[in-house]
Parts: C-alpha cells; sequence; structure tokens
C-alpha cells in the first residue's frame, strides 16, 4: 500500500517516527528488539518508501555518460540520441546530468578515442552501444575496476556483466526474418544475406542475426529447401559496392530474398530501382527515412523495429532506478520486435513522434 505513512508505523510499533526513520535508514542507536517490530510491522503494512520523494530531498548529483553513434554518420542513431535526451530531460529533477559522447559508428579508431573521453569524465555511470567488440573490452575492465556502472544497448555482450543489456534479441530478430521469408516464399528460395560496412568478425549482434535465420530453416527442417549466400559488402567504396553485388546477381540468378542486417536495407533497393530488379524482396531493419521511402514504394517488403528510441530512454531509466531510486533492475530488458510494412507504417511513424512506444 503506497499511502502508508512513516508516522502509522511509528503508531502501530509505539515509537517515535524518527526511530523508523532510523530504522528504515540503518543509521542510529535503535535496540535489536525493537528493530524486529518495526520491520516485522512494515513487512506486515507492505510499507513502500517514496523513492521519488526521497531523490528530490537530497542533492546528490549524479553524472552519466551515454556513449553512441554519431548520426552524422548514420540516421539510425538518430533514435536512440532522442531517447537519451527525454529520458536525460525527465531525470534533470534528480539532479542527473547525461553527457553525450558520439562516435563514428564505421570507425573502430574514433569508438576507442570517445571511450577515452567517457572514462575521464569519471561519471557514475555509462550508457553505451559496444559496436566494436574487442575495442571494447579493455573499457569494460577498466569500468569494473573503478565501479562504474554501464548500460549496454544495441549489442549485447554478457560475458562482461554490465548492470543491464537493453534492446532487440539480434539472434531471434534473425528467426523472424526467416519465418517472414518462409511465409512469403514457402516452396523454398534463395536468399542473401547482405552484412553492409561492417567487420562481422568483431560485430557481435550481425553474427547472431544471421546465425537466427540460417537455424530457423535448419530447425524447421526447410534447410535443404533454402540456399543461403552471404556476403561483407562495401558501401564506403560505392563502386566497389556496384561492383559487388553486380557479381553477386549475375552469378546467382536464382535469389528471391535478400536479408539486410543493418539499417541500410534502403542502399539495397536502391540499386535494385537502378538495375530494374524488381523480383528481389527485401528484409531489412529501422524505421529510418532512407528505408521508410523504400518501404513505401514496395521496394523494401518487411522492416523489423528494434525500438531504438526505446533502448535510448530506457538505458538512462535504468541507470536512474539502480543508482538515483537504488532500486534492483532487471540485467536484461527485451524490447519487442515489431514486423513494420507499407500498410502498418503510419501507425509506428504518429508512435515515434509521440514517444508513445515507451
Amino acid at each position: 500500500m503506497k499511502n502508508i505513512r512513516i508516522k502509522d508505523i511509528a503508531a502501530k510499533a509505539k515509537v517515535s517516527a524518527g526511530t523508523v526513520d532510523r530504522v528504515l535508514h540503518d543509521r542510529g542507536n535503535v535496540s535489536e528488539k525493537v528493530k524486529e517490530r518495526i520491520l516485522k510491522i512494515i513487512e506486515e503494512m507492505n510499507y513502500e518508501p517514496n523513492l521519488m520523494a526521497r531523490a528530490l530531498g537530497t542533492k546528490k548529483e549524479y553524472h552519466f555518460v551515454a556513449l553512441i553513434g554519431d548520426p552524422r554518420y548514420d540516421a539510425y542513431w538518430l533514435d536512440p540520441k532522442a531517447g537519451i535526451q527525454k529520458a536525460a530531460k525527465e531525470a534533470r529533477q534528480y539532479g542527473v546530468k547525461v553527457t553525450l559522447c558520439m562516435f563514428n559508428p564505421y570507425d573502430a579508431t574514433s569508438f576507442v578515442k570517445k571511450a577515452e573521453e567517457a572514462s575521464k569524465l569519471n561519471p557514475d555511470g555509462i550508457l553505451l552501444a559496444p559496436m566494436f567488440y574487442r575495442e571494447v573490452l579493455p573499457f569494460f575492465e577498466a569500468w569494473k575496476k573503478q565501479e562504474i556502472p554501464f548500460v549496454l544497448f544495441n549489442t549485447q555482450i554478457a560475458e562482461f556483466d554490465p548492470l543491464s543489456y537493453i534492446g532487440q534479441d539480434s539472434y531471434q530478430s534473425g528467426q523472424v526474418a526467416g519465418k517472414l521469408i518462409h511465409y512469403g516464399q514457402p516452396q523454398g528460395s534463395s536468399i542473401l544475406i547482405a552484412h553492409i560496412d561492417e567487420e562481422i568478425s568483431n560485430s557481435a549482434h550481425l553474427t547472431k542475426k544471421e546465425q537466427g535465420l540460417r537455424n530457423y530453416f535448419i530447425q524447421n527442417n526447410l534447410d535443404h529447401q533454402y540456399e543461403i549466400i552471404k556476403a561483407e559488402l562495401n558501401l564506403r567504396n560505392y563502386a566497389m559496392f556496384v561492383e559487388q553485388l553486380d557479381s553477386i546477381f549475375e552469378s546467382n540468378p536464382q535469389l528471391q530474398f535478400c536479408f539486410v542486417t543493418t539499417s541500410k536495407a534502403f542502399e539495397i533497393a536502391k540499386y535494385f530501382e537502378q538495375k530494374f530488379i524488381n523480383h528481389i524482396r527485401i528484409v531489412g531493419y529501422d524505421l529510418i527515412p532512407q528505408n521508410l521511402h523504400y518501404l513505401n514504394k514496395g521496394a523494401i517488403s518487411f522492416l523489423i523495429n528494434q525500438n531504438p528510441l526505446g533502448q535510448g530512454y530506457w538505458g538512462i531509466n535504468q541507470l536512474v532506478s539502480h543508482l538515483v531510486f537504488k532500486k534492483e533492475i532487471s540485467a536484461i530488458k527485451f524490447l519487442p520486435l515489431d514486423i513494420v510494412t507499407k500498410e502498418n507504417l503510419n501507425y509506428y511513424i504518429e508512435d515515434s513522434m509521440l514517444y508513445n512506444r515507451f
């Protein structure tokens, strides 16, 4: 019962409100007998302290750092940034300040530089997208030694025991893609898995997406009906990107589906548009403007929404709950994987604009 007050507990225990307060905050001298009686009454009355009021009453300030991709290099990061800023605005009344450290999501050196800047700020907590597996490990070790809690989003790396992970289940999202392809072409087909501008050996989340799709067909005894071709494409050199795709589609005219593991499905759709290819269906990720353009045109069949707004928003809120409100938080907070089509797109756009998907 949230309306129980300290003075109600004091009246039942026949002690002063100050004595109850000392027991609740484990300070001052209270006899064990009285302490046991108060704790028993607290349990019986199901007392819950007003954590918000307590946080508002303290003068302590908290400094968090959000280490995320820079939207100037990839529009995907606009949504996590917006979610972080919304959460930061809400938490400001509790003495929380959030500093953004944004790196080039295609450059490991940029990530390391910004992670070093974040560490030098000596924050109370860190929210980050650990996109570069090898480069982030030394920072995990350093933050553990410094006892700086860190929350991960976008990419799950469980073995270093982060405070929490917020985001999609990458493996499960690959399974969802496999099911969409299976339903779209139940008699079997050839599928291109396209990894664009990523070093796969250093990108755990993309590896999990690929494995999820492959395992969908294996687990359903369909692997003999579906041929899977994998390609790592270099978009930073666009001429090379086009040459790679030309070679793939000339060598594999039977291809009927393309599964793009990043937010770059629109680049494949643009290539198809230029080459007048309209028989290959695309399954991709994320509701960025370029993808929405081709989804509306029918060039992209499905987008799997990973709710990047929610990832940024809930990431900061996990730190607030843990450090400000002293709550226990879940080690994993998976967000729903939504399948977005041309027909239901408007609902997601409206929700995204109003931040209602939290």
